[in-house]
């Protein structure tokens, strides 16, 4: 062992500093496992303080880091920088507190998305962003993405229901973002760092808001005979003035996978199925749930089924929250795409996805948050075919520069990460770039906190600032900085 790691045999016991290639090897990749790296160590705090001190020593060493959870990222946001550190923050995974008139839960990063949920159930209430890797993905990781889940449409994403971090910045400095109320003063800085993938510290204690667990919920299952019409549902519901909980369309490849891996009854002959949920008081609900029926019996659904009970609704749900994991029954290797549309586009964004994956020959199965027009298109490939792998990435680029063509965006909730750091010139100009490279660097001059993500190479945005001198302001007389 060099030096330097030696120093950090010093901060932990050999079973929680990995070196060996077998130790590190499960660390290698997040969830898109097309991309792999080796890092020089993993670390495993299990307090803040170690946090701090291994930061403190990767800044003294100039040795680059990334912080990791579950690794469920699946757009390489938690991949290795080659060399770096890993710091692994699973085992920092307790419920520090829970105050249930306050409605404030705080965790550590390592603990479980699911798991706040749960802790909260006995007072009658929850957390509500859930995505489909709830049962595994932590908040730390929740926080780095901003992630989102079915329920985001009425509910936000993660930035909405968190109100402060402890953050350990890149030179180790520890600070306090947000506050415990819904009302903070001055610049919204935990909002700049929420979403930042890494680049800014790593959160060691989160603080998080739950809400009251809805008193009815109404779920409807509807069928059609093509995609286009389950994306025009969508903008019909909305439309409507009805706000749901949740709305999610599968297209007839993910529905095939999810039937296979959990049975949930769906109809096998649909092209797509639209998911509805309500939630809310029970003569809301009531009232919505009569609208909610002429919208759907008028957008040319061949086959409603509305849940009778919990179990019904847990079912309908479980398909759902399976396909991902369930088209690695249809193939040996898939890509997950997470471009984001307007509402009103979907039905032409699937028409035309349906057309490019005929053009490229590889299929493509749908899975998404409809309601806020969040694609999941995950296109299937074998690795072990020549170009495959090349053909696939070259169809998920144009996936998301088709979702920016309609006035949507390169991402949804999973992030930037490695996959598509390369699409960002087709949202941002040089200057939008550039000042997000700007600020990243006054607090990590060195890019040292996950190194390599999120921004384009070879571009102005990762050389230095393309502006020198007076800035514009200052030359007009309008600003100093005497």
């Amino acid at each position: 062992m060099n030096p330097a790691l030696s120093e950090l045999g010093r901060i932990y016991p050999p079973e929680r500093l990995l070196v060996q290639p077998g130790q590190l090897a499960p660390y290698e990749s997040d969830a898109l496992t097309a991309f792999r790296a080796r890092p020089l160590a993993v670390v495993l705090p299990e307090t803040a303080e170690e946090v701090v001190q291994t930061v403190a020593w990767c800044a003294r060493h100039k040795v680059p880091f990334v912080a990791r959870g579950s690794g469920t990222s699946l757009s390489g946001g938690s991949l290795p920088v080659e060399g770096g550190l890993v710091i692994g923050l699973n085992r920092m995974n307790r419920l520090l507190r829970l105050d249930p008139k306050e409605r404030v839960a705080v965790v550590q990063p390592g603990f479980i998305n699911l798991h706040v949920s749960n802790a909260a159930a006995p007072y009658g209430l929850y957390y509500a962003p859930d995505p489909s890797s709830q049962p595994v993905s932590t908040i730390g990781g929740n926080l780095a993405f901003n992630s989102g889940g079915a329920h985001c449409l009425k509910y936000g994403m993660t930035s909405n229901h968190v109100l402060g971090a402890k953050v350990v910045l890149p030179d180790a400095e520890v600070v306090e973002l947000g506050s415990q109320s819904l009302e903070a003063v001055g610049p919204d800085w935990l909002g700049l760092f929420v979403g930042s993938e890494g680049l800014m510290g790593i959160a060691v204690e989160v603080t998080l808001r739950l809400l009251p667990k809805p008193e009815k919920y109404h779920t409807v299952l509807a069928a059609y005979d093509s995609l286009e019409k389950a994306g025009n549902a969508v903008a019909a519901v909305v439309a409507s003035g009805l706000l749901p909980g949740a709305m999610e369309i599968m297209d007839h490849l993910a529905i095939e996978a999810a039937e296979a891996a959990v049975k949930a009854g769906y109809p096998m002959d649909a092209r797509a199925l639209l998911i509805v949920e309500l939630e809310g008081e029970a003569p809301e609900v009531e009232a919505e749930a009569r609208h909610l029926g002429e919208v759907i019996a008028a957008s040319g659904a061949y086959e409603v089924r509305v849940a009778r009970d919990a179990d019904e609704r847990a079912k309908i749900w479980k398909g759902r929250k399976a396909a991902f994991s369930a088209v690695g029954r249809l193939s040996p290797d898939y890509l997950v795409q997470d471009g984001v549309v307007p509402r009103s586009k979907l039905g032409q964004a699937l028409l035309e996805i349906e057309r490019l994956s005929q053009q490229y020959g590889l299929r493509v199965a749908n899975v998404f948050h409809a309601g806020d027009g969040n694609l999941h298109p995950l296109i299937l490939y074998d690795g072990k075919v020549g170009g495959q792998l090349e053909q696939a990435e070259a169809l998920a680029g144009e996936i998301l520069k088709l979702c920016v063509g309609l006035g949507g965006s390169i991402t949804g909730e999973h992030g930037v990460g490695m996959e598509k750091k390369a699409y960002m010139p087709a949202m941002f100009s040089e200057d939008d770039l550039a000042l997000m490279q700007r600020l990243r660097r006054a607090l990590d001059p060195d890019e040292l906190a996950n190194r390599g993500k999120m921004f384009p190479q070879g571009t102005a945005a990762t050389g230095a600032p393309r502006h020198s001198g007076p800035h514009p302001l200052e030359q007009a007389g309008l600003l100093s900085r005497e």
